[in-house]
C-alpha cells in the first residue's frame, strides 16, 4: 500500500491537486446555494414612522403643550437681558466706574442664567422626545415582528441605499400603527 498517495503522483499533477480540491469546491458551492430557497426581505423606512404616524403627531403635540410654557418664559427672559445689555451699552458711557463694573456683573450673572436655562430647556426637551420615540419605537417593533411571522420573511432592513417599492412594508406598518 502507498503511505502518501500524492507522493506517489507526478510531479507537476501533485503540485496541482489541491488547487483543483479548491476549484472544484468552488464549482460545486453555487450548486448547494441554488438549491435553498431564495430569501424574502422587506424593508421600513423607520423615519416615517417617527413622523408621520397618528402615535407620532400626538406624540409631538403633547410635547409642544407640555413645553410651550418653559418655551416663552425662556424667550422672554432672551428679550429681557438683550433690553438691558442694549441699556448697558447706551448708558455705559456716562456711568462711575463702580456702577459700570456692578453694571456689567449682572448682566454676565443674567446670561449665564439665560444660557442654563436653554440648555436645561433643550436637555428635557430631547428627553421627552427621546422617550416618545422610544415608546414608538417598541410598538413598531412588535408589528414589524408579526408582519414579518406573517410574510414569512428572513429580514426587515431599516436602512438601505435604495430598496425596492415591491418590498418596502412602512405603508403597512403605519396602518397598524394608526389602529
Amino acid at each position: 500500500m502507498l503511505k502518501n498517495p500524492i507522493a506517489s503522483l507526478p510531479r507537476g499533477l501533485a503540485r496541482s491537486l489541491p488547487c483543483a480540491l479548491v476549484l472544484a469546491a468552488l464549482c460545486a458551492a453555487p450548486l448547494a446555494w441554488a438549491q435553498t430557497a431564495p430569501s424574502r426581505i422587506g424593508f421600513v423606512v423607520t423615519e416615517r414612522l417617527m413622523t408621520e404616524s397618528k402615535m407620532a403627531k400626538a406624540a409631538d403635540a403633547k410635547i409642544q403643550a407640555e413645553f410651550s410654557k418653559r418655551q416663552k418664559t425662556n424667550e422672554e427672559m432672551v428679550a429681557k437681558f438683550k433690553q438691558m445689555s442694549e441699556k448697558f451699552d447706551a448708558d455705559a458711557p456716562r456711568l462711575t466706574d463702580i456702577e459700570r463694573t456692578r453694571r456689567a456683573r449682572e448682566l454676565f450673572d443674567m446670561e449665564k442664567d439665560v444660557q442654563r436655562m436653554n440648555r436645561e430647556f433643550t436637555e428635557d426637551l430631547m428627553q421627552r422626545k427621546s422617550e416618545e420615540r422610544a415608546a414608538i419605537a417598541t410598538k413598531a417593533y412588535k408589528l414589524i415582528e408579526q408582519i414579518a411571522e406573517q410574510e414569512k420573511l428572513d429580514a426587515v432592513l431599516q436602512e438601505a441605499a435604495w430598496s425596492s417599492p415591491r418590498i418596502d412594508i412602512t405603508d403597512r406598518i403605519l396602518k397598524l400603527l394608526d389602529k
